[in-house]
Parts: structure tokens; sequence; C-alpha cells
């Protein structure tokens, strides 16, 4: 069976990768993205990102090695001083315009049919919360979290310690430390 064949037949096709905008070519998160992002497209997943710098650019480099598709979701900012928009340097294949932030945002978790998420900062924080949410309101129907990084287990483990968490919302996601290990959670959602 062909790649192409392979990935008609899975209902998860596109990932939307989450996370910061801040890692540079020389981080280990950048490197992380790249990988996890060539190994996902070379399995038939096609790459989605916010189309700017730092993972989403490790996640596009990761899908044009892969000879895969790079999907970016951009806005051009007019009034926002600290946000990084459409970084030139992000090769990514297809553009898809918003108005905003908000907009871009509510694309990503549109077009993804699940999310791998690196670390980040407030931005991912929100984009992750969104996606959580949306995954519990949609349980049983929902698009898989894939939580990249043993940074993840703290942070559940805050939520789970300090929050009112339904029994569901614990089950939507997935902690992953390799392209491999991702690829086997989003099997086990297919």
């Amino acid at each position: 069976m062909s790649k192409d064949t392979k990935a008609e037949q899975k209902k998860i096709r596109q990932i939307s990768y989450l996370g910061s905008a801040d890692a540079k070519p020389d981080d280990s998160l950048y490197k992380e993205a790249l990988a996890c992002s060539k190994y996902l497209t070379q399995e038939g997943f096609v790459a989605i990102n916010g189309g700017g710098p730092g993972v989403m650019r490790a996640v596009s480099e990761g899908a044009k090695e892969a000879k895969g598709t790079a999907v970016g979701v951009t806005f051009y900012p007019k009034d926002i001083t600290n946000y990084e928009g459409r970084d030139p340097d992000n090769p990514i294949d297809i553009e898809v315009k918003t108005g905003n932030y908000l907009e871009r945002t509510l694309k990503l978790l549109e077009l993804g049919d699940a999310f791998v998420i690196f670390n980040g900062g407030t931005g991912t924080i929100s984009e992750f919360g969104m996606a959580w949410g949306l995954a519990r309101l949609y349980f049983g129907y929902h698009k898989p979290l894939i939580l990249y990084g043993d940074f993840w287990n703290k942070v559940l483990k805050s939520f789970v310690d300090n929050m009112i968490l339904r029994p569901e919302e614990r089950e939507v996601y997935r902690i992953v430390n390799s392209p491999q290990e991702a690829h086997q959670a989003i099997l086990l959602f297919e």
C-alpha cells in the first residue's frame, strides 16, 4: 500500500504544530520540532503551523526535508508590538491568511486533525488551552493533543492537583518524547 493510500484511509491527515516562536536553529526545541515534523510528514501527514519563526519554521523545514507540504496560517499585525507575524524564512507551501490573532488560532485548530504541542510561551498556552477545551467538549469525536516533552508531566500534574478536571479531560492527550512516540500516540487515536 502506498503512502498516499495509507494517508487517504486515515481520519488524522493534517497536524497543527504549536510551540515557541523564540526557538533558534541550534536549540534542542527547534531540532525536536524539525525532527518530529519530518518524521510525521514521511508518514503521510500534512504539517500546519503559524507561519512564524522558531518551532513554526522548524516544522516547515522538517516537512520540506520529508518532501511534504507545509501550511502556514498567518496574519500581518499592524498594532501589535509583541508578535512575530509571518517569518519570510519559513518555507511554507501554502499560506492561509487571517485577519487577527484569534482568527489565526481558530484556523490552526480548525485545520489540524491532531495537535503536536511543544514548549512555548503565552501564545502556545492559549492555543493549548483552547485545543484542550474543545477536545473535552467534543470528547469521543475530539482532535487529539500530542504533548511533546517531559516537562508536560509537571504541567499536567499541576492542573490535575489544582484545577477541577473531568475524567475525559485526561483522556484526550498523550505525552511523548520522540517523533516515533508521537506517531504511535496519533495511531492510538485513529
